[in-house]
């Protein structure tokens, strides 16, 4: 079977324009972590380089010669994939979440789980080695709740969290709610 590679070769000008160095740089770039698992390659072009999901994930799938984008069809596959620590904080995020928001329901999108109301989404995790990142879809939430967000690592799009967090439902809860309100507006 052949590596239909030219979906994600079709991100490549993007990538050069909007992180504003050549293919090449990030080919180079990307044998640094080419050891790791996806989660670690992903994070880290998200967080050196300020990648959105869609690029990291085109690079990475390149690199790899993935025949598929698609990694797990479940969630309990993804979670089976990462460290055990990490899924079982994973699944204590979600279940927060969905104990003050049922309709929500969890998939994998871009090789992450991520809660979704009808097709549109609303939260979403990603892992590195060392912390998880969370993720309310509407990155405008994290404005409006960056008082309750100091004493975190809080980049354009997302939170970081230590692996031992101790969740904090209210604030989870909070995040989910808000990027409700602004899928109604």
């Amino acid at each position: 079977m052949k590596i239909d590679r030219s979906k994600r070769e079709s991100h490549f000008p993007a990538i050069e324009k909007r992180y504003g160095e050549p293919m090449s740089y990030w080919f180079f770039q990307m044998k640094k972590v080419k050891e790791k698992k996806y989660p670690e390659q992903i994070a880290f072009l998200k967080e050196n380089f300020g990648f959105s999901q869609a690029h990291a994930n085109a690079l990475v799938m390149f690199i790899r010669g993935s025949k598929s984008s698609r990694r797990f069809e479940t969630p309990k596959e993804l979670f089976e994939s990462i460290d055990n620590s990490q899924a079982k904080k994973a699944k204590e995020i979600f279940s927060a979440i969905r104990s003050s928001h049922p309709k929500l329901k969890l998939v994998v999108a871009w090789n992450q789980p991520m809660l979704k109301l009808g097709d549109k989404y609303v939260f979403g995790l990603s892992f590195a080695k060392k912390h998880i990142l969370i993720a309310p879809w509407n990155p405008k939430v994290l404005s409006k709740l960056k008082n309750r967000l100091a004493g975190y690592e809080v980049n354009k799009k997302t939170v970081r969290i230590p692996n031992d967090w101790k969740v904090d439902k209210k604030l989870l809860k909070d995040m989910v709610a808000e990027t409700l309100k602004s899928l109604k507006s």
